[in-house]
């Protein structure tokens, strides 16, 4: 306590500074300790693999409560890193702009079954609304996409929300009559935050990226000849009813939709940029929506200017207008490794190299604004596997604006 209270002090002078400092308000006092640690921390840890009786923390999501709250999502992975069994949706909070971390809260556990894919998105009444997915954990992708599963087993959307920055969470409510078609199999949000339109004839929509498979195609060199698809979907009443947005099916091989996330532009227009598994320059792809997610302006072509593995990635268009950022593995040999920021100055049409991290191993991330001079990236990664822990790294807006 007294290793953050005596900086804050040090910056008076002499003994009249601390006469001073001792008749402010409680409450400015402590607003002067919170803000000190971040002022000067680059970020921390708050998901290593073990922590909370969890073999592996997977899938990142976070964003800002209307407090201020940094809310960090994941998967909690009971038993092994694979993508199937008893996995939960976990979170950490973080009130001094990511540097120290509460306690793990679990938000979703369906027993034995997963639940997973966490889309969590911060609304104008301060409601924060999360998406996720659901199927049985003794069920595998392959199987789903296959359609060899129940009903029950096979991936099925949820919303649930919280109205205290987090603390507590509503029960899940299901979603896949609104949000799925029939004939969809697979089915995953984002992963990664989602976004609240605000501006605009569709201003306070939620809008969440998403993808899904129907049947097995045979153009892609995918597991079990699948071929992905994109999709959104919206609420218009802050979650309470959902609708099918766009939809992206191209089973071609050239481009397959596949995990996907989404930011509002200065102008008001949606950008989408999704990871491409298919044969297409590069490995993203990126859209436009002008009408609030309903339709896409064109279908997804390719961004070849995007340098990045086969990976999930984020994009964040910051308060900044001239910068809309893209977070994931820069490696154009398709190793998941060296996270990086990539910028855009042209809203999406062209990026560049901003800033690299790390050299380690590194995979799924997610992109929060954490106040008008810093941008923080939540990412996967370690030293020997991009799955060892889920780091939190602050980065000053002027490295990547200059």
């Amino acid at each position: 306590m007294h290793r953050k209270f005596w900086p804050v002090l040090g910056t008076f002078a002499g003994v009249a500074g601390v006469i001073a400092a001792a008749t402010l308000l409680p409450t400015a006092i402590g607003a002067l300790v919170a803000q000190s640690p971040a002022a000067r921390c680059s970020g921390a840890v708050p998901y290593k693999k073990g922590d909370g009786g969890y073999n592996t923390f997977r899938i990142p999501a976070v964003v800002k409560a209307r407090n201020g709250m940094i809310l960090a999502f994941a998967e909690g992975r009971k038993d092994s890193g694979g993508d199937s069994g008893n996995i939960d949706i976990v979170l950490r909070r973080s009130g001094d702009g990511g540097c120290t971390w509460g306690p793990l809260q679990v938000v979703a556990d369906q027993g034995t079954d997963t639940i997973g894919n966490p889309a969590p998105v911060v609304t104008n009444t301060g409601r924060i609304v999360l998406l996720s997915v659901h199927n049985g954990g003794s069920v595998t992708e392959a199987q789903i996409i296959r359609g060899q599963v129940s009903a029950a087993d096979t991936r099925r959307p949820f919303v649930q929300y919280s109205d205290d920055n987090g603390a507590t969470w509503s029960a899940l409510r299901e979603i896949t009559a609104q949000a799925k078609k029939p004939d969809w199999r697979w089915y995953a949000t984002t992963p990664g935050h989602a976004l609240q339109i605000s501006r605009g004839p569709h201003a306070g929509r939620l809008v969440v990226a998403a993808n899904h498979t129907t049947t097995p195609g045979t153009t892609d060199t995918g597991a079990e000849g699948k071929y992905n698809s994109g999709h959104d979907i919206y609420s218009d009443d802050l979650g309470q009813t959902w609708h099918i947005g766009y939809i992206d099916e191209n089973p071609d091989g050239f481009i397959n939709v596949n995990e996907s996330t989404a930011t509002e532009l200065p102008d008001g227009r949606l950008y989408f940029n999704t990871r491409n598994d298919a044969t297409a320059p590069g490995h993203r792809a990126d859209a436009y929506s002008s009408d609030g997610g309903q339709t896409l302006d064109k279908p997804f072509p390719p961004n070849d200017t995007i340098v990045a593995a086969i990976s999930q990635g984020s994009v964040l268009q910051l308060s900044q207008p001239d910068l809309l950022l893209f977070s994931g593995p820069y490696d154009p040999n398709n190793k998941r490794a060296a996270m990086s920021l990539q910028v855009s100055r042209d809203q999406g049409v062209n990026f560049t190299l901003g800033l690299t991290l790390s050299g380690l191993p590194a995979a799924y991330s997610d992109l929060v604004q954490v106040d008008q001079k810093t941008v923080a990236v939540l990412y996967e990664t370690g030293d020997f596997s991009a799955y060892e822990n889920i780091t939190f790294t602050r980065v000053p807006i002027s490295r990547l604006s200059s």
